[in-house]
């Protein structure tokens, strides 16, 4: 549909489509900010960079695509997996499977993976999971807010939450989550919160 009309008297712009370009307008300049802070690809099995000073993380409360409600106060206790990603950002989606295999490694443990979607919608984030189906929690972000108030540059950033909710561990760019250095880092801090064993 045509955002405006000519006419031998002037414009005469189409209400409905300049508010479909308008909507789209924002998602496209909401996909190029994050665009250039798109980290890139990584090394994939990085180590886990620490967080300086452990900053007790930002709470949230998102709903995710399940229905279900996830407040970070809520988690406390367990060790979290807390991904930034978009559906438009290629190493976000590249990561996707081995944090779905991680997941499946830690799901009985003290462990909670959890991939927060910046600024899409739900059909959005559906359409790529009916390719790659994922059983983790994915809460939304659709207004950004979460992902501002957390200590992000780019997509994708992951982040290892302790159990008392401090941000412990940082990494940029695609990694290899089920790769076994990796998860002993994240399994080294719920070992420390539930002491020795």
């Amino acid at each position: 549909m045509p955002i405006q009309r000519i006419h031998r008297h002037g414009l005469r712009q189409d209400p409905r489509a300049v508010a479909t370009a308008a909507v789209g307008l924002t998602a496209g300049l909401a996909a190029m900010f994050w665009s250039l802070l798109w980290t890139g690809p990584a090394a994939a099995a990085e180590p886990l960079q620490p967080v300086d000073g452990t900053p007790v993380a930002a709470g949230f409360e998102l709903i995710a695509t399940d229905g279900e409600t996830y407040r970070l106060q809520d988690l406390r206790g367990k060790t979290l997996i807390v991904n930034f990603w978009a559906t438009w950002c290629p190493p976000c989606l590249a990561e996707m499977p081995s944090l779905q295999r991680a997941w499946e490694q830690v799901r009985d443990e003290e462990i909670l993976v959890l991939a927060i979607n910046v600024g899409e919608d739900q059909a959005a984030i559906e359409r790529f999971t009916e390719r790659m189906p994922l059983t983790f929690p994915l809460p939304m972000d659709p207004d950004s807010g979460t992902v501002q108030a957390w200590p992000v540059r780019g997509l994708p950033t992951t982040f290892v939450v302790d159990p008392d909710g401090r941000l412990i561990y940082r990494a940029e760019g695609e990694r290899d989550w089920d790769a076994p250095e990796l998860l002993q880092q994240v399994r080294a801090i719920a070992a420390d919160a539930s002491g020795p064993q």
